[in-house]
């Protein structure tokens, strides 16, 4: 593979040379595959994947591929990271240390997340390339976390606000934080979405009963991130990219076929088995009400409109999810929920076969309850008396259903003026907004990138670009270092306080040290 390489970038005179992390994972292998018709024709491309038994089998079906070179190594190998760089013309950062493992692994997920960004980033600068390659970042939307309803829909510049204990969230908002700064001519960061397909057939975790059943999440399709990953490096190679591409935060969504509630998700999926009701197989103390990420979009047709990518809808999951189980599982289950108390027997097979051991794992919602980890307890369910109020059944929650009102979340600035007339005063109102102070007393009309100095309700000082702010959502790092703090913030910045007060009572004042 390594001969190859060397021929293929000895053909490749004149050609783009686009450079992808992560190829061996969910969302790059459905790049890879989506880009494959384009490399060694409209541009090369180089990926870095981690030398592993498993990596290995995943990439022998694209080896001796014209334009493809793989390089053997991770972002911590320093000379195969500036070998990959050099001469690239596009990075697409899709690599991560993912949850529901990041979670488990805090420490590990800053390293990977935040510290191989950092040095893809820093990389670029050491040789010399700032205005020549451009820089694509793959967020996530656990970054503005827990959106239940009444706020479930939501845009980019929204606060930022990772969930408690999501360490993989936490990593991914300083990693995106650091790009966005970075000072690199072309950047952008896509936050992605919950992205459906096989991968998330197979996930058996704890982390599935995080999710609450009044959740609502805006999924986007492998197939349809890979492809947009494709057009991406496609119309950048052409010079079709639209230049106000760059410079810019995005949500990657799959629009309002992908649109679905946690509930209506799995009535979906149980009633393709035969349940009528979900209290057979769903146990609703079982399930956290809050602390959970996700979102309806305002805004994803933004992304849509310049790189063409959507193509699935929900009905791909449920299709994956009954191929996986396939027609042997399914047709037992059908049969046997269709008799005299057979969908309460089925449902206490499927719990005591796969959720059992979930619910009593290390965070396991059961275990939680049972272990007195009020910290947990606080998060996903407010208190214990919280818990305990809760009814026994899913079918006696109260039922929220109007699923299309909008609650705006202010900006605290003036969005409709120009880009190009953003002013001190904009920034200074801004800052205020958020509890804090604007320190800069200087500033170019219309920049969006010079940094400035601001002080923030608890009185760090520190210096973040209009981008960062009013776009990006961000705010004190210092703060987000250190804790979630959220209950205290609330009360000192009204713009935080938009998307935690709707959820919480007044009194929770709670602060969750952080590992990282």
């Amino acid at each position: 593979m390594a001969q190859a390489g060397e021929k293929n970038k000895a053909a490749s005179v004149g050609r783009p040379r686009v450079f992808m992390t992560g190829a061996s994972g969910g969302m790059g292998m459905a790049s890879l595959r989506q880009m494959l018709p384009d490399v060694g024709d409209a541009y090369d491309l180089v990926a870095l994947v981690r030398d592993s038994e498993k990596n290995r089998g995943e990439m022998a079906p694209f080896e001796g591929t014209p334009g493809l070179e793989v390089v053997w190594g991770d972002l911590d190998d320093n000379d195969a990271v500036r070998r990959c760089l050099l001469g690239t013309s596009l990075v697409l950062h899709i690599a991560a240390f993912v949850s529901p493992a990041a979670d488990y692994y805090p420490k590990k997920a800053m390293h990977v997340n935040f510290g191989g960004t950092k040095r893809l980033v820093d990389t670029i600068h050491e040789l010399g390339q700032d205005e020549t390659t451009a820089f694509v970042y793959i967020g996530t939307v656990a970054e503005t976390g827990d959106r239940m309803p009444p706020i479930h829909w939501g845009r980019v510049g929204d606060p930022i606000k990772p969930s408690m204990f999501d360490y993989y969230a936490v990593s991914k908002v300083a990693a995106e934080r650091y790009v966005i700064e970075s000072g690199l001519a072309r950047w952008a960061s896509l936050r992605q979405t919950g992205i459906i397909g096989p991968a998330m057939v197979q996930v058996r975790d704890a982390i599935q009963f995080h999710n609450c059943l009044f959740n609502v999440l805006e999924y986007c399709s492998d197939r349809d991130s890979g492809r947009a990953m494709a057009h991406l490096a496609e119309y950048d190679a052409a010079g079709t990219l639209d230049p106000s591409f760059w410079c810019h935060i995005y949500n990657i969504g799959g629009g309002e076929p992908c649109r679905v509630s946690t509930i209506d998700m799995y009535r979906k999926l149980y009633g393709e088995l035969g349940f009528t009701s979900l209290d057979p197989v769903i146990d609703n103390k079982h399930v956290a009400t809050r602390n959970f990420h996700g979102q309806y979009y305002l805004d994803s047709d933004k992304l849509e409109n310049y790189l063409h990518f959507r193509s699935d809808s929900m009905q791909y999951f449920y299709d994956e999810y009954l191929k996986a189980m396939g027609p042997v599982a399914i047709g037992f289950a059908r049969f046997l929920c269709c008799i005299p108390g057979g969908q309460h027997l089925m449902g206490s097979i499927i719990k005591k076969s796969t959720f059992d051991a979930l619910l009593d794992a290390e965070h396991g919602t059961r275990h939680f309850i049972q272990a007195g980890m009020d910290d947990r307890i606080d998060a996903y369910w407010g208190s214990r008396a919280a818990w305990e109020a809760l009814p026994e059944k899913v079918s006696d929650m109260p039922e929220f259903t109007d699923w299309d009102h909008v609650v705006h979340i202010d900006h605290g600035y003036d969005e409709s003026k120009p880009e190009e007339e953003l002013s001190l005063e904009d920034v200074r109102g801004a800052a205020e907004f958020r509890g804090g102070k604007l320190l800069s007393t200087q500033m170019r009309t219309g920049d969006w990138r010079g940094k400035l100095r601001f002080r923030c309700a608890f009185g760090h000082e520190f210096e973040a670009s209009p981008r960062l702010v009013l776009e990006g959502g961000h705010w004190c790092p210092v703060c987000e270092a250190k804790s979630w703090n959220y209950g205290a913030r609330a009360k000192v910045d009204p713009f935080f306080a938009q998307v935690w007060n709707p959820l919480h009572s007044p009194d929770e004042m709670r602060e969750y040290p952080k590992e990282c």
